[in-house]
């Protein structure tokens, strides 16, 4: 307890310190760094900010939110990994992009997140997840440089995975190499009892010397927390760090002293684990004497693995009172906690119910280090900096918002408070089970009075179904 109450003060004086006459603030030309914190299968309701009912211990990423902004509408620009995390990093519909993931998915010279900071004069790292693919990776070889990783798409640094942590093969990549050889196999894991994709669940494959799926989440903690040590000692260039944590993704493999640590099994000591990781680095920052001048933004990358039976088992809703999940194109696979901190520029334990999307930070960062995003119809990108800061802004904000899923030519459209899919069920490849879906070919929602997506109303309102759909095909038929 003691330790939460210092944490909570901690981030109360992150916010009042600014204001101080005493404090030695940073120049209004200064640029923030800029972090950014991305868990992997975290759900809307794991977190306490936007769930009171959670049954999931987060005090950090709550204290984050009472010391910044909670985005309660924001929403990845994808059901699973690999297409949210190529529209956060490039700004663009994932669907829109024709490139297959072995040649790996951004483009050659294609702007990121990354590299357009570079052009502010940051320097750029990359800690954990990449997934976007890069060429050779089923088959690397020690001393011989990957290609199409991060440090080619704008990052100056890169330590982590290629993919998630139930993909073969397992190795880490540090710029470009392998650290080591895959010179074991592991056989498949799963745990009995449960979803053959739950749990200690990893598939068979190769394996480096000496790479542990259960010290993963802790190698990677640590060496965000040495890179900053190093970095802040010998730079005073602003930082973007890029960390793609890998958890609560499966396996939930929790570090032992945080077994135990919910009432929900592994998938909830996972998850306090990865708000303990939040935590660690921000500390981290604020020991280094960066935190008062670092805009975070803490969220996930899509919805979870977490089945009806799950909450009954458990009690627990890891989607909050969001149908679906990782996968569907309902409101549980997409809608995703936000959070954003930036003391002095950002009003404390302030919410926002703007509509937004991962592909909004290319815009919002461009916005604040002054550059223009280049002439590009395939960007879909618009600055949350207004909404964050209240500072006007002559850019134009988002007004409407498509995303895939996983089934071939599944979309949801959404503009205001309705929200039109365009096929029976969730239009995943995981089907929780909503046998009342299947009846009407199409379905449309007032999310404001129905945020579950219970009363389907595709033949109550045929105008607004028309009116979404001709949004939805005047994108994908380009």
């Amino acid at each position: 307890m003691k330790r939460l109450t210092n944490f909570k003060l901690f981030f109360v004086l992150l916010v009042l310190l600014p204001s101080c006459k005493h404090h030695s603030q940073p120049e209004k030309t200064q640029l923030p760094n800029i972090l950014v914190l991305f868990a992997d299968d975290m759900g809307y309701g794991d977190v306490g900010c936007y769930n009171p009912g959670s049954k999931i211990h987060t005090p950090n990423i709550n204290s984050l939110a009472e010391a910044g902004m909670r985005f309660t509408d924001a929403h990845a620009p994808g059901t699973f990994c690999i297409p949210s995390r190529y529209g956060l990093l490039t700004g663009k519909y994932p669907f829109m992009n024709a490139r297959s993931y072995k040649k790996g998915l951004i483009g050659p010279g294609e702007l990121t997140i990354a590299s357009l900071l570079k052009k502010s004069g940051y320097h750029t790292a990359c800690i954990g997840k990449w997934h976007q693919g890069i060429v050779d990776e089923k088959n690397p070889r020690p001393g011989v440089k990957l290609a199409g990783g991060p440090t080619e798409h704008g990052f100056d640094y890169f330590f982590g995975m290629p993919a998630s942590l139930d993909i073969p093969p397992y190795y880490y990549i540090e710029n470009g190499y392998c650290t080591s050889s895959l010179s074991d196999t592991i056989d498949a894991s799963h745990t009995p009892g449960i979803s053959p994709v739950q749990g200690a669940f990893w598939r068979k494959g190769g394996i480096a010397s000496g790479f542990k799926h259960e010290n993963v989440l802790e190698e990677l903690a640590n060496k965000t927390e040495q890179y900053l040590n190093t970095f802040f000692s010998k730079s005073k260039d602003p930082l973007f760090l890029y960390c793609a944590l890998p958890s609560p993704h499966t396996p939930w493999l929790p570090a032992e002293r945080f077994k135990g640590s919910s009432p929900i099994g592994s998938y909830g000591d996972y998850v306090v684990q990865v708000d303990d990781i939040v935590g660690r680095i921000i500390k981290k920052l604020d020991e280094l004497g960066q935190a008062g001048n670092t805009l975070v933004v803490f969220t996930s990358d899509n919805g979870p693995v977490w089945f009806p039976e799950d909450i009954a088992r458990y009690g627990h809703s890891s989607t909050g009172p969001l149908k679906g999940m990782k996968s569907n194109v309902w409101e549980g696979g997409h809608r995703m906690p936000f959070v954003v901190c930036w003391p002095g520029k950002i009003k404390p334990n302030s919410v926002n119910g703007h509509l937004a999307c991962f592909t909004d930070l290319l815009a919002t960062f461009a916005e604040i280090t002054n550059q223009k995003l280049p002439e590009n119809p395939g960007y879909d990108s618009f600055s949350l900096l207004q909404q964050m800061t209240g500072h006007k802004s002559s850019l134009p904000e988002r007004e409407s918002l498509i995303i895939k899923g996983t089934v071939k030519n599944s979309f949801t459209v959404r503009k205001g408070d309705w929200k039109l899919i365009n096929c029976k069920g969730g239009g995943g490849f995981l089907d929780p089970g909503y046998p009342d879906t299947d009846t009407i070919p199409r379905q449309l929602y007032n999310l404001k009075t129905d945020i579950g997506e219970t009363q389907n109303l595709y033949y109550v309102n045929q105008s607004k179904a028309k009116e979404l759909s001709d949004i939805l095909n005047g994108v994908i038929s380009k």
